[in-house]
């Protein structure tokens, strides 16, 4: 990118947001995927205005821009592999409105998930998707890749309550789409649209969100299981009772011992174990976690500990956040990388999912470990390997195609909440070969210079083992 146009840039968006020092472009090269390249400009707009104009602007010179949030993608949505502009979002963090007498708030994307549901229990309401970076990741990011957490199960995910966007699309023109009500039949439902299209339809820069009344009482059970089939089976068993809990995660023994390793959490160390959430009034959770223990019995479980103590449940949560971080000191030459690592299947066939896994990863002699949002069966591996060594690199791949090809054939889905950029790219197109066209239909009609997070997705090309944030030794 020439002086000129960095000039023009600066121009714009005010010297104090934009930055092009080495250490910078090298900082926001990266998300949390295994892949990395330097932009040509980082830019911090502070308004709707500013990111317009930067667009126009970006659009007239064909320069690539990729939207930001913090960072926390595990598939390189934030990676501008095309160099150009990356646009970090985050100065853009106020919360506007909060109506919970209409169930909607106003928000600007740079708002930190765990901020708004801050300000939202002073009125007893939350923004319930709970994705495990919630701590840290902004709302504009969850609207970005359709973002969900543990309690998917009962209250959805991001799609699920965004009533309304405002939109700068590719040519710099500001769309809004939506309402601020709860029913909306007015027109195409432009704003669904750009939930989960990760950038490269445009730039959200306001969204309508609905909230939800908190639950009065919650309460959590530590389930352990001698084996991983019967955990996967258990999370089948609970939800055919009929019973819909808030929450079942699932950790297995390779992520379990990760954990105690890293954080002394105390988890029992044995082949797999579920947390059990459930939320309401008092009296329905004390009678449905009961059930719970009962069912998880029934299916195998060697213990069952339940707790409605808010340290006591948080401490175990928090173990159970802590599983990607925790994995990398499983052993002193492996890292945890995000490869195969946000599939979904049926609930009911989570038992042959989870043992598939460990057949691949034995097979092609890589350590993997499962974990997840089992209640609605999305589940997460995560690979361990040597990040320097070429054969580990190219025996993780061949595991990933193994994982998601027995996935798709279990009627599931390559990704449930982490979308696809780079790292699920190929296994995306394979998964939905007959919306390929219509897809990239869509892009370049809206986007026909292709400057919006351009490269990925759809149009990704190869082998996902490229562009990697680690240097691989020649062997």
């Amino acid at each position: 990118m020439d002086a000129a146009v960095i000039d023009e840039i600066r121009n714009i968006a005010g010297e104090e947001n934009c930055s092009t020092r080495t250490a910078d472009l090298y900082v926001y090269g990266f998300d949390a995927s295994i892949h990395h390249e330097n932009p040509d400009i980082v830019v911090m707009p502070t308004s709707t205005q500013q990111v317009s104009e930067l667009v126009k602007l970006a659009n007239e010179k064909k320069i690539p821009v990729t939207p930001r949030g913090a960072g926390t993608g595990l598939c390189g949505h934030a990676v501008p592999l095309h160099k150009g502009i990356v646009l970090d979002m985050c100065r853009m963090n106020n919360i506007l409105e909060v109506h919970v007498e209409d169930l909607y708030c106003v928000v600007e994307p740079g708002v930190v998930y765990a901020q708004l549901n801050k300000e939202l229990e002073k009125k007893k309401f939350f923004f319930p998707p709970t994705p495990g970076s919630g701590d840290v990741c902004t709302i504009g990011g969850m609207v970005a890749v359709n973002a969900s957490g543990m309690r998917a199960i009962k209250y959805g995910a991001t799609r699920d309550y965004v009533l309304g966007l405002e939109v700068v699309l590719p040519n710099g023109d500001v769309m809004e789409s939506g309402t601020r009500t709860l029913k909306n039949s007015s027109g195409y439902q432009l704003d669904r649209l750009f939930v989960g299209s990760e950038g490269m339809l445009g730039v959200i820069t306001k969204i309508n969100l609905r909230v939800a009344p908190l639950p009065k009482a919650r309460a959590l059970a530590m389930v352990a299981f001698d084996d991983l089939v019967n955990a996967g089976q258990c999370v089948s068993n609970l939800i055919a009772h009929p019973l819909i809990p808030s929450g079942i995660e699932i950790i297995d023994r390779v992520c379990i011992e990760a954990v105690n390793k890293a954080m002394n959490v105390g988890f029992p160390e044995v082949a797999a174990m579920l947390l059990v959430e459930v939320d309401g009034h008092p009296l329905a959770v004390e009678e449905e976690i009961k059930q719970v223990s009962e069912i998880c019995k029934e299916s195998g479980a060697t213990n069952v500990e339940f707790s409605t103590d808010k340290k006591t449940m948080a401490k175990w949560i928090a173990g159970r956040k802590a599983v990607l971080p925790s994995l990398s000191r499983y052993g002193e030459q492996f890292v945890s990388v995000s490869l195969a690592d946000d599939m979904s299947v049926p609930m009911s066939q989570i038992p042959k999912a989870v043992k598939a896994f460990q057949e691949i990863a034995e097979k092609n002699g890589v350590i993997v470990g499962t974990y997840g949002h089992a209640a609605d069966g999305n589940l997460h591996t995560k690979m361990l390997l040597d990040p320097k060594s070429k054969t580990y690199w190219e025996n993780g791949e061949k595991a990933v195609t193994e994982i998601f090809d027995a996935v798709l054939e279990l009627g599931g889905t390559v990704t449930g909440e982490h979308g696809v950029a780079i790292s699920k790219a190929p296994y995306m197109q394979k998964e939905r070969p007959t919306a390929l066209a219509a897809m990239k239909a869509i892009k370049g009609a809206l986007d026909p210079n292709n400057i919006m997070n351009p490269g990925k997705m759809m149009d990704w090309e190869g082998s996902i083992i490229s562009h990697l944030r680690y240097e691989v030794e020649k062997e």
